[in-house]
């Protein structure tokens, strides 16, 4: 993977992280619904959508934040695992895709 590949990834971690941050007030109301042990969570995202792990990236307050994605279905969850090991699905949806797209050219003499 390139490295512009791995800014846009870390770009996309960072702001799925602080999206995820932002948006919740308190760990333990997630557990219920959207959070586990990792390895079920991977294990779960493995055998049910056949999703690996594309991309990670480490968010806000040393928590892991990955991408994990079907290339046969297309279907790609993002995850945040908080130091402690409780996983929390973040977000989730259809046509992954993997793109390496250059940087803008800056034209500026600066």
């Amino acid at each position: 993977m390139n490295r512009t590949v791995k800014i846009l990834h870390l770009a996309a971690l960072t702001a799925a992280a602080a999206l995820f941050l932002a948006t919740t007030t308190d760990v333990a109301a997630q557990t219920s619904r959207n959070c586990g042990p990792r390895e079920a969570v991977v294990t779960r995202l493995a055998e049910g959508y056949g999703e690996t792990r594309q991309s990670m990236g480490i968010g806000a307050n040393n928590a892991i934040v990955e991408v994990f994605a079907s290339d046969q279905t297309g279907s790609w969850t993002i995850t945040v695992t908080a130091p402690g090991g409780l996983t929390c699905l973040v977000a989730s949806g259809q046509a992954f895709e993997e793109l390496a797209e250059a940087l803008p050219v800056n034209e500026s003499d600066a």
